[in-house]
């Protein structure tokens, strides 16, 4: 990736955001609910799980607590094996 560039299509973060659709998935949400329960449009969620826009921690926190997933869920591998190193 190109210096400067944002990493918001990283493959590190196109990972975090098929996990985040699996496990909205897997707790039988829609878009619909999902943006009712957070009281934020469709939109955003929508273009946050299409890599449109990025999500802040915050954010992914609620999504966590929502979805039933502890943060831990959302990391990818190779993060968690750099974590488990230290």
């Amino acid at each position: 990736m190109p210096r400067g560039r944002s990493n918001l299509h990283s493959s590190r973060y196109k990972r975090l955001l098929t996990l985040l659709v699996r496990a909205r998935v897997e707790a039988e949400f829609t878009q619909v609910e999902v943006s009712h329960r957070l009281k934020k449009p469709q939109s955003r969620i929508s273009k946050s799980e299409r890599g449109e826009r990025r999500i802040d921690p915050t954010e992914l926190e609620d999504l966590a607590e929502l979805y039933g997933k502890d943060l831990s869920y959302f990391r990818t591998r190779r993060q968690a094996r750099r974590l488990r190193s230290l």
